[in-house]
């Protein structure tokens, strides 16, 4: 016996089973593509300052934060990926 209403679409109800599981999953997904898209442009131009002749000592700290953040933003994005994605990843 279930808890469903009987006039709610089980696919709706799916749906709905999944954002209570891992709510706002979405809208952690669009923060974490924004900053890695900010650390990936802000590295591309740091980047372009140390091969522009830019000071080393100053540029290539904020390059490795920028590279920094990227890597973050992949790890969380990947962590929150659903239970059946992580399965089907491959690995190697």
């Amino acid at each position: 016996m279930t808890n469903r209403p009987p006039h709610v679409d089980p696919e709706l109800m799916a749906r709905l089973k999944a954002e209570a599981k891992a709510p706002y999953r979405g809208l952690r997904r669009v923060f974490y593509g924004t900053f890695a898209a900010s650390g990936a442009i802000g590295g591309f131009i740091f980047l372009l300052k140390l091969l522009a002749g830019g000071d080393p000592g100053e540029v290539l700290p904020n390059l490795a934060l920028q590279a920094g953040v990227v890597a973050l933003m992949i790890w969380l994005f990947r962590i929150d990926r659903p239970r059946g994605d992580r399965d089907r990843a491959p690995r190697g």
